[in-house]
């Protein structure tokens, strides 16, 4: 098998062999393909120098002009290992069935059990290993063969499954396979994130993963000046991360193309459309070479997502972990308690004191609005908590120096609104408060799985009040599954009554917020908090 442009052949034999200089594969020739469209020249897109700096209107290029003038590129590489090979259809099928794994599709490869199965080169291989990662996550086992064969495939499984691996590693093993970058091109490897701080994890990842390979990467995102941005675009990256609204502002002015995709990524897709930025989306793989790679990951499989796959996927495979019914971790314990908006903060008071006495715990509180955040975040600091804000109105900067101290544990309370609710990935959060409920039960699931993590346990602690009262059945349905204690006063809430509970209570079953009065005997003495040290010191 030929790479398209380059001065040596290689074949799976020798990326099977890792012998530790697969990158020689980008080496090459710089002239693979006509340099004289090297800066956005391409018709149906391109930008010249005149118009270079000026916003234009994106048109989507005639992609049967422009193919021929493109590298030739390569997306098979996944060879499977003898073991894996010589494994029985019986095997396989309890394996997927012990790791609830659904596939769909045809031809999907086999899954792999261990590390040394995926095939990854030895520079990819010891970089997971280095990491001290025991064993692949079930979207791991299944996923990377199916990325590395080059298919486009869907991926859904929770937040905290190891999403982000699943299509880092192929896409490093991808970019090493291609030409080198020439001044002018734009990445190999386009990663479309919903939010700045998932953009920025994914970023870490890739920057950890690739630097044996020298990989560049770019993080594109809005809330921050662009000059920096444009310049490490100009530089030249080979994969660039990037929120939809500021890609396109990147596109419409000149300052990068995506003539040179090969490789695209849609994380979260769901959350994507959800933050309605499908029009964005759509705009933006009109850019992309229709002979690409596709990946799309999810959390969940809503029919907008199916539309989206629908439509941009060709031919894909697919592999679910776990039921499409949403469900939360049965790692974390769920706690709801129907109390007054005016019974909040003392409540929030009392349960960051029982889990304030471990010195380690990470408390994350969520609330419905800015301004509200603000407040709550102002009410425990003039108390004497170390607690910070995050929201979207917080510059970028600011917003990255609260997430590190958050993360360091310096301030170990970090209230948010639903900007944290995916993609942050913090160790040692042992507890969520959702002061203010969302206003859908799969923001509810998202917001508790920052939590009971990777196979850790963990409490998430819900505020619900009677404007709650349309998430109640929802809500009592995502606790059953998990097998959790559902409150009386909750109950009333349900479409579907269950059990010898006539009325549920009545008017009493609400108990004024009484039933967690057992943390200490009623909100009195609140100053002497502040003299006292409960795992995190004098909070003076």
């Amino acid at each position: 098998m030929s790479y398209g442009g380059r001065d040596q052949q290689y074949n799976k034999s020798n990326f099977n062999s890792r012998g530790g200089d697969f990158r020689g594969g980008r080496s090459s020739d710089r002239n693979s393909y006509n340099r004289d469209q090297q800066q956005g020249g391409f018709s149906g897109g391109g930008f010249s120098r005149s118009n270079y700096n000026q916003p234009q209107e994106l048109v989507r290029p005639d992609w049967d002009a422009e193919l021929p003038n493109l590298p030739a590129f390569e997306k098979n590489f996944y060879v499977e290992h003898e073991v894996v090979k010589n494994r029985s259809d019986e095997e396989i099928s309890k394996f997927r069935k012990e790791n609830e794994m659904t596939i769909s599709g045809h031809d999907i490869p086999k899954p792999i059990t261990n590390f040394d199965e995926a095939g990854f080169p030895d520079y990819v291989l010891n970089e997971v290993k280095a990491e001290g990662f025991a064993n692949p996550t079930a979207i791991q086992c299944q996923g990377w063969p199916m990325a590395l064969s080059g298919r486009d495939m869907v991926g859904i499984a929770a937040t905290g499954s190891g999403k982000t691996l699943s299509y880092c590693l192929p896409g490093i093993v991808h970019i090493n396979a291609q030409p080198l970058l020439a001044p002018g091109d734009g990445p190999i490897v386009l990663v479309l994130s919903p939010t700045r701080e998932l953009a920025v994890q994914i970023q870490k990842e890739c920057s950890k993963f690739g630097k044996s390979s020298r990989i560049r990467n770019t993080c594109v995102y809005g809330g921050v000046p662009k000059g920096q941005q444009i310049r490490d675009l100009s530089r030249g990256s080979e994969i660039v991360i990037a929120t939809p609204g500021r890609l396109i502002d990147m596109l419409e002015i000149g300052k990068t193309n995506l003539k040179r995709v090969t490789y695209l990524v849609l994380d979260e897709a769901d959350r994507m459309l959800d933050m309605g930025f499908e029009p964005q989306i759509r705009k933006i793989v009109d850019q992309i070479r229709p002979d690409r790679q596709t990946l799309m990951w999810s959390a969940t499989w809503p029919k907008e997502v199916q539309n989206l796959a629908r439509d941009y996927l060709n031919d894909p495979i697919q592999v679910q972990i776990g039921s499409l019914e949403l469900a939360a971790s049965h790692t974390i314990t769920q706690l709801v308690e129907v109390i007054t908006d005016f019974e909040k903060r003392d409540r929030m008071v009392k349960h960051l004191e029982v889990a304030s006495q471990d010195k380690e715990s990470k408390i994350l509180v969520f609330a419905s609005t800015k301004r509200t955040c603000d407040e709550i975040t102002k009410y425990l600091r003039e108390d004497g908590w170390p607690a910070l804000a995050i929201h979207g109105d917080k510059d970028q900067r600011e917003r990255d120096w609260v997430l590190a101290e958050f993360r360091e544990g310096r301030s170990p309370i970090m209230v948010a609104t639903d900007v944290a609710a995916r993609g942050i990935d913090v160790k040692g959060i042992n507890y969520v408060i959702n002061y203010d409920m969302p206003g859908n039960i799969e923001d509810y699931v998202h917001r508790i799985g920052r939590t009971g993590r990777a196979g850790a346990t963990g409490t998430a602690i819900s505020f619900f009040t009677e404007e709650n009262k349309s998430l109640g059945a929802s809500l009592i349905s995502i606790m059953r599954e998990a097998k959790q204690t559902i409150p009386p006063e909750l109950l009333k809430y349900d479409r579907k009554p269950r059990g010898p509970h006539p009325r549920y209570g009545g008017r009493g079953s609400y108990g004024r917020g009484r039933g967690g009065r057992g943390y200490g005997g009623g909100r009195g003495g609140r100053g002497n908090f502040r003299s006292r040290d409960n795992g995190w010191g004098n909070r003076n």
